[in-house]
């Protein structure tokens, strides 16, 4: 398994890259599909909402969701999961297949394992 060393910032948002979008990234690096997908990509203008990674020619995007072990994540309580829902909806209707992954789905390799598999059905590789 790959692990990412060091933490980048996003240089849209500034705010700094989990330790599950970093993973992600180098497995995608290791597999050769970096060149696929954009980190951070706006789908939405209206809302400025960004999906993590986005494979722009295929409108796949894939969204790592951290914190959802420690059941602290605001991607699993309360506004933060209705926000989520609303985006994700939103991205449906806009053409986009949104796939969600746990930080400890993207460590153990089963994020970059169903990516993989995803692109090949879709022709994507």
């Amino acid at each position: 398994m790959v692990v990412a060393k060091r933490k980048t910032v996003n240089k849209v948002s500034q705010v700094p890259a989990s330790v599950g979008e970093e993973t992600l990234w180098a497995h995608l690096r290791v597999y050769k599909l970096e060149s696929l997908f954009v980190r951070e990509h706006r789908f939405s203008d209206t809302r400025g909402w960004r999906f993590d990674f986005a494979c722009l020619s295929a409108k796949i995007a894939v969204e790592v969701e951290g914190g959802t072990s420690s059941g602290r994540s605001r991607h699993s309580r309360g506004v933060g999961f209705s926000n989520d829902c609303v985006k994700y909806n939103t991205a449906a209707r806009e053409g986009w297949e949104v796939y969600r992954f746990t930080t400890k789905m993207v460590k153990s390799a089963e994020a970059i394992d169903f990516i993989r598999s995803l692109l090949i059905e879709r022709g994507v590789t």
